[in-house]
């Protein structure tokens, strides 16, 4: 290698011709070479792509290289000449470049072996041939559609490449041009390609019908495919096409599959009712064909089971055809073809059975926009006597009735289910998946909440039905059960209350019955996990029938005990949900009783908990927390109530004080350390249900919890001090910090659930403050708690202004001492990160005041935060930074220290945000940035800006100096810019200033622009904001629509009388 160093150097001498067998070496050597070697190489590669000269090298390359790996590099060269220097070169290079390409691939395309040979190569050189169509067509090149064409009927080897060309330009202008290509240009070059399109037109037709090749015709077919989501419609309905696409390809097996994508592209088209006969016609044709292809008797179900590849995709493209078209155009063929619309839908339901769960999923999309569609031409309403269902539910009768039976057979497993089976008939304990499986879960059960309200004793008689033959044992299965339960679960809330209570009794009585009579351990924990989850979704019955929920609650009691892997935690988790769902109830005096049910469930509590893991009795402890919290009733001492509920972890809590108090070793020890921090978190989410009530128990813990602090924090300096650095990442040292951890937790619980502000702030938080502060700012960074700077931002957030006077405080003990850690690197101490930077947007939004109570140089450090925050690469915290920085602009402009801020900061601040803008590193934030770029600059405009922002002329005019900042701030960063770009961008950043639309959009046309933004970059980034409002708009309409409809929204997503957080 050390031979080769110097030989590889010669790569660089551009004096002389190119030795393309070393260049050849260099490549393999970069790909199968020693590790230690490809670094040097990689260095003389690159060296050897940024030589100014290198592109006049390529055709050498390309004609002399046996390398297909440096073919691949001398193109890659030519496409950064042709994205980032094309305007510059001299035309008649441009001209030689675009004939020595075209050429080239008619070289390679001239017949089957060659394109066969080169099947790798010829697609990168497609690539390179439309980027220079981009920067050429049709200006300097208007015969380019023309010439394509005319080859085309040349050769059909060549034509077959054409149609890949034809295809990636189609791509790169309609597909792919967002962010790639300024606004003005992407619409020039779509309005070209439609004015030329006849041309392109004639020559697919011709080709679909007369060649007989069978690739040219697939690859037509695919090219045919990318243009039909944006040509006009006389090209398909005034043509051929639908002849061909549905009496010749859609009968070939060969290209049935490309044909009905074809035909789904033009399904999905809408446009006015004037157009809607030709669709309706369209899907009349389709049928009538398809039922020759699969009879209506076919087993589809089997059918696809047994097929091959291409009967799957077909049965899947199917599927997308037919909920695309009846999307776009079911009214229409609902009043013309009245049958075949019946029968697509009966296909349509018979697809939804297939086991697959991509094609499940667009099946179960369509049924639950139809089922919404007809559900809201008559919403549920309270009257007794309703109208006559509309002729539209009437049509779809049998038809819902097939999808309700695949929705109850199929229904997806709600996160509430810890029991399920696996695939090999295993009954295991299962925590949920991913986000997909909640989607899925979510969408099956509003469909079938709209299905019952379209036909409430269907749905009923269907899922009794399939109960019944559970309990007899006719069709047992722990498989069918679980869907059957779960779907049960999910109808909850779309009947009346009475209907409800008929039906829950019968399924709850046969479910009872049936865990009586099963054998097997693994039955009977299948049935009870199915009990469980019916009776956590009815939260309504439990409320109104109190002996049924005290049975309930008891059983689940029973369950308690129950060592089955996965009964006990769900038996904890339902009871946390009907306690906060029903909690008034066990605090309220039932007729019958002798005492209220919380008296007896805590004064049985030790035996009911006796055989729960620390978790499971964590959530016991937070369920009746909910009891407790909500208690009105006069009779009950909240006080002794919650002194009775802790009264276990506080007397474990006093026993272990008095180890401690007796022999001081004893917090060294992982067992202390590990049941100290299961009463805390057992103390958090007692304080989180509790609420306010709480504030008697933390009186109880509060000088020994400090205490305990203090002392933990000293053993672990100590052993820091002794052991090193490394000593922090021990299982003792972790163990240790845990338990400070779940102090600060329980503080700032307590405090952010606490509805006596003024309480907290007078009794707690100065002593609070004196320990954590002078701990965290003495700790080694890496034994400093995030948890201390998350439970300032949370006092900062609840007590508001009361902390005005704890700032300069905080500021002496955490602020330089946590910037010193994370302003390193943007990797270290990420929880940090985050909590220092909430920490000082609370200072800002609430104790604005307080930035002047502190030395100047903090204020400065403050600032200096704010733009390390917004130029950081976690989304988060930059999008943090920015709202920091827009909040304390707001508040500095109506202070009256707005002058000597503005002179000050005004100028670094605006060159800071437009160095994140320009980078590639802070696309995501691009809104912001531009709303705060377009803040400042108004600011100027509206002379809210009075102190001179150039300090050598203070008489100059602000609004003049700015213009004239960022036109040298341009011109000096992005030299590849003309003068003329400059200038109008600069005149357009202060004509749009109070048009936001407008001036995000010529923002983007800069980015667009200026390198740092091209080169095959991703920048769908810049209109992630866009996005995320459109979605989140999306969201909340569709919010407010469900919360109209009984049963839409689960019971425990919905805050209700009984439900107080």
């Amino acid at each position: 290698f050390h031979k080769f160093l110097p030989a590889m150097e010669k790569l660089l001498d551009f004096s002389g011709p190119l030795d393309v067998d070393l260049l050849d070496q260099v490549v393999e050597a970069l790909y199968q070479g020693l590790p230690q070697q490809r670094d040097a190489v990689q260095t003389t590669l690159t060296k050897f792509q940024e030589h100014p000269d290198s592109w006049l090298r390529v055709d050498t390359i390309l004609e002399y290289s046996r390398s297909s790996a440096t073919k691949f590099y001398a193109l890659q060269i030519l496409e950064t000449l042709i994205k980032y220097r094309w305007k510059a070169l001299p035309r008649e290079q441009c001209e030689g470049i675009r004939t020595y390409i075209t050429n080239l691939i008619v070289k390679m395309s001239m017949d089957d072996a060659t394109l066969q040979r080169e099947k790798l190569y010829l697609p990168k050189l497609n690539l390179i041939l439309i980027q220079i169509v981009k920067q050429e067509w049709p200006a300097h090149w208007k015969s380019f559609i023309p010439e394509i064409v005319a080859s085309s009927k040349q050769n059909e080897t060549i034509c077959e490449n054409n149609m890949s060309i034809l295809r990636l330009m189609s791509e790169e202008i309609f597909d792919f041009s967002s962010g790639q290509m300024t606004q003005a240009k992407i619409e020039m070059l779509k309005k070209q390609f439609n004015q030329e399109f006849a041309m392109i037109y004639e020559l697919l037709e011709y080709v679909l019908t007369v060649s007989q090749k069978t690739s040219l015709l697939a690859a037509t077919l695919k090219t045919l495919l990318k243009f039909l989501n944006w040509i006009a419609l006389c090209y398909i309905f005034q043509t051929k096409m639908i002849d061909l696409l549905i009496y010749k390809f859609f009968l070939i097996p060969d290209f049935r599959n490309t044909s009905l994508k074809c035909l789904t592209e033009i399904a999905c088209i809408q446009m006015g009712p004037q157009d809607e006969a030709h669709f309706a016609k369209l899907y009349n044709l389709f049928m009538d064909q398809l039922k020759n292809i699969l009879h209506r008797e076919t087993n589809i179900q089997q059918a696809f089971k047994n097929g091959s590849e291409d009967d799957k995709e077909f049965v899947q493209n199917l599927a997308i055809f037919l909920t695309g078209f009846f999307k776009a155009h079911l009214t229409s063929v609902e009043k013309d073809y009245q049958q075949a619309t019946l029968e697509g839908h009966f296909y349509l339901a018979e697809i939804s059975l297939v086991d697959d769960r991509e094609i499940f999923k667009i099946c179960l999309e369509y049924w639950h926009n139809l089922a919404s569609e007809l559900y809201n031409q008559q919403p549920f309403t309270t009257i007794i006597h309703t109208p006559a269902r509309p002729l539209r539910r009437l049509l779809y009768e049998s038809t819902f009735s097939k999808v309700r039976e695949a929705m109850i057979s199929r229904m997806a497993k709600p996160e509430e289910v810890l029991i399920t089976q696996d695939e090999n008939g295993e009954i295991i304990r299962e925590v949920m998946k991913g986000i997909d499986e909640k989607i899925l879960y979510k969408t099956m059960r509003q469909t079938l909440v709209y299905l019952t309200h379209l036909d409430q004793v269907d749905t009923q008689n269907l899922m009794l039905e399939k109960l019944q033959a559970q309990v007899d044992g006719t069709d047992w299965s722990c498989q069918k059960l679980n869907c059957l339960c779960w779907a049960i679960g999910s109808i909850s809330g779309s009947m009346t209350e009475d209907d409800e209570k008929r039906f829950l009794v019968m399924v709850i009585k046969d479910l009872l019955g049936l865990c009586e009579n099963k054998r097997g351990k693994d039955n009977k924990a299948v049935i009870a996990s199915n009990i469980m989850y019916i009776v956590g979704q009815y939260p309504r019955f439990l409320r109104a029938h109190w002996k049924f929920l005290k049975t309930v609650v008891n059983k689940l009691f029973e369950f308690m005990h129950e060592s089955f892997p996965g009964v006990q935690d769900m038996a904890c988790d339902t009871f946390l949900k009907i306690c906060q769902k029903c909690h008034r109830k066990f605090v309220e005096a039932q007729p019958g009783e002798t005492k209220f049910f919380i008296e007896e469930i805590l004064l049985t509590l030790p035996s009911i908990i006796q055989d729960l893991s620390p978790q499971q009795i964590i959530t016991f402890y937070e369920a009746v927390g909910h009891m407790i919290g909500t208690s009105t009733d006069a009779r009950l001492n909240t006080q002794e109530l919650v002194a009775k509920l802790m009264e276990l972890p506080n007397q474990t809590w006093a026993a272990l004080l008095i180890s401690v108090s007796q022999n001081n070793e004893f917090l060294r020890q992982p067992e202390a350390a590990k049941a100290l921090t299961n009463i805390l978190r057992t103390n958090v989410r007692v304080a989180y249900s509790l609420r306010g009530r709480y504030t008697s128990q933390l009186g109880f813990l509060f000088i020994d919890l400090l205490n305990l602090y203090k002392a933990y924090s000293s053993l672990v300096n100590q052993i820091v001090a002794t052991g090193g650095p490394n000593a922090t990442k021990t299982s003792v040292i972790k163990s240790m910090r845990s338990v400070k951890k779940q102090t600060l937790i329980l503080l700032q619980t307590f405090i952010q659930r606490s509805d006596n502000a003024q309480m907290v702030q007078q009794n707690f938080i100065q002593p609070i403050f004196e320990i954590i502060l002078t701990d965290y700012k003495v700790n080694i960074p890496d034994t400093r708690d995030p948890e201390v700077l998350s439970l300032i931002a949370v006092s900062l957030n609840t007590l508001k202004s009361m902390m005005i006077q704890e700032i300069p405080r905080i500021f002496d003990h955490v602020f330089e001492c946590t910037l010193d850690m994370i302003t390193k690197n943007f990797e270290d101490y990420p929880e940090h990160r985050v909590n220092f930077f909430n920490l000082l947007r609370a200072v800002n939004l609430y104790c604005f005041a307080a930035f002047f109570m502190i030395p100047e140089r903090y204020f400065k450090l403050v600032i200096d935060s704010i733009v390390w925050a917004f130029k950081h690469t976690m989304r988060n915290i930059a999008e943090t930074g920015l709202h920091i920085l827009d909040e304390l602009w707001n508040n500095i402009s109506q202070s009256d220290v707005s002058g000597p801020f503005y002179q000050t900061y005004f100028l670094s601040l605006f060159q800071d945000l437009f160095y994140v803008l320009t980078d590639t590193f802070h696309k995501s934030g691009f809104k912001m940035q531009a709303a705060m770029i377009r803040k400042m600059i108004l600011s100027v405009e509206q002379n809210q800006v009075k102190s001179p922002l150039n300090p050598q002329y203070p008489a100059a005019d602000n609004s003049t100096f700015l213009k004239q900042y960022i036109t040298n701030m341009f011109s000096s960063s992005f030299p590849n810019l003309t003068p003329n770009q400059v200038n109008e961008l600069v005149r357009g950043l202060f004509l749009y200033k109070d048009d936001d639309a407008k001036f995000q959009a010529l923002l983007r046309d800069f980015l667009v622009q200026i390198k740092e933004f091209s080169g095959g970059d991703d920048n769908s980034e810049l209109f992630i904001h866009d996005r995320e409002a459109e979605t989140q708009l999306a969201l909340d309409q569709r919010k407010r629509m469900e919360m109209a409809i009984p049963g839409m929204i689960g019971p425990n997503e919905i805050t209700d009388v009984m439900n107080d957080g």
